[in-house]
């Protein structure tokens, strides 16, 4: 194939898949309970984390939405969780989502974003996954096994 039968990169670039990714924290309260916040725009409780920001790096995103959400300064560690999901409903792009390890929280540290939260509490392992989705409840024993191993667990989704 002769050099010119090549694509010019941002037309070739243009061409990839894309995908959207997100990113939280497991912080655990002395008692080994597990963190989570429940967002006012939906019905289910969550991780503290979000959407990445266009060029943000998943661990900065977790970090960032971790101290937007309850007011922590966390320093993401072992990436515990890497979770993948098809393109569903109104989300056209499959999703991403980082999964990573902030260690202890002292609950008197934290301070609730209620703009965008309506509450934040400690869970125990096994009560934690009947509040998340169906699809996205496994992360919470993955979670569990991936920090007690020091290994990251991934998550492809059964949905695709």
């Amino acid at each position: 194939m002769r050099s010119n039968d090549f694509v010019p990169p941002a037309q070739y670039y243009a061409t990839l898949p894309a995908v959207h990714v997100s990113a939280g924290v497991l912080l655990t309260d002395p008692a080994d309970r597990v963190l989570l916040v429940k967002p006012n725009y939906r019905p289910h409780w969550a991780f503290p984390g979000g959407i990445a920001d266009d060029g943000e790096a998943p661990h900065h995103c977790a970090q960032r939405e971790a101290a937007e959400e309850t007011g922590l300064t966390v320093a993401p560690g072992l990436l515990l969780v890497v979770d993948w999901a098809p393109a569903a409903g109104d989300r056209h792009r499959p999703i991403m989502n980082f999964l990573f390890d902030a260690g202890t929280a002292d609950p008197d540290d934290i301070v609730v974003q209620d703009t965008e939260l309506d509450d934040v509490a400690f869970f125990d392992w096994d009560a934690a996954p009947a509040h998340f989705p169906a699809n996205t409840a496994a992360r919470i024993p993955a979670a569990r096994q991936a920090r007690k191993d020091a290994r990251t667990i991934y998550l492809p989704s059964q949905r695709a």
